[in-house]
């Protein structure tokens, strides 16, 4: 066997592998998760493309979500699988503010989100998001009482069919939808979604604290007077 057909091969196995990775994967795999099943010198971003390529027109598709890569449906045949969903309890509208606040603003402190809603907000919204796993702790503000910071996570954008954050729809996108009026004021923005490491105003969460830091919030949500 010359080179050319041994580099063919263990190309071929490559794919092969990162394919059956990721077809049995519950959740998705990034570069991190995948290199230590491939060879020494494979080219995952190129493996990757080629997957993207091969199944884009299939049943199902090759999405990224955020650093990570997985198998889904394909959009337009998603319909067919709805009888099959698991029914979920809608969101309160509280939730979705909350949620909504979160993901444009992040990171973004509870006393924010408060004051963009201009109510407070309760224990059990910010508990309905978290235990959705669609929003989590990121870190802690550097200002007077450390208070902690929340953003989305990778399973808000896998939900939600977003490759990263920064594909939330815009100003323009929100009026065409019909979920904003055409009579706002002039100086009405929607802010450009942020997302990745953390901003320089934040300091990770140490592992043995977070619950504590999390405990504390929500204790001050439902005692307004602890504020």
């Amino acid at each position: 066997m010359d080179q050319n057909d041994q580099h063919s091969d263990i190309h071929t196995r490559n794919l092969r592998v990162l394919e059956a990775l990721l077809f049995a994967a519950k959740e998705p795999l990034g570069a991190e998760d995948l290199r230590p099943f491939l060879s020494e010198n494979a080219d995952i971003a190129d493996l990757l493309d080629q997957l993207q390529q091969r199944y884009q027109h299939a049943g199902i598709n090759l999405v990224r979500r955020g650093e990570k890569f997985a198998f889904r449906t394909a959009e337009d045949l998603s319909y067919l699988l709805r009888r099959d969903d698991v029914e979920q309890k809608p969101l309160s509208r509280a939730a979705l503010e909350t949620l909504s606040i979160i993901a444009y603003h992040q990171p973004v402190t509870r006393s924010e989100i408060e004051e963009v809603r201009g109510v407070a907000t309760s224990k059990g919204t910010l508990d309905v998001l978290m235990e959705a796993g669609w929003v989590r702790m990121r870190g802690r503000r550097r200002t007077p009482g450390r208070p902690v910071t929340y953003g989305t996570t990778l399973e808000f954008l896998d939900h939600f069919g977003l490759e990263q954050i920064s594909d939330l729809p815009g100003l323009n996108e929100l009026k065409g939808a019909g979920l904003l009026s055409s009579n706002l004021p002039p100086d009405f923005s929607v802010p450009k979604p942020r997302d990745g490491a953390l901003t320089e105003d934040e300091d990770p969460l140490e592992p043995d604290d977070a619950g504590d830091d999390l405990l504390s919030e929500l204790n001050t949500a439902q005692d307004p007077d602890k504020n």
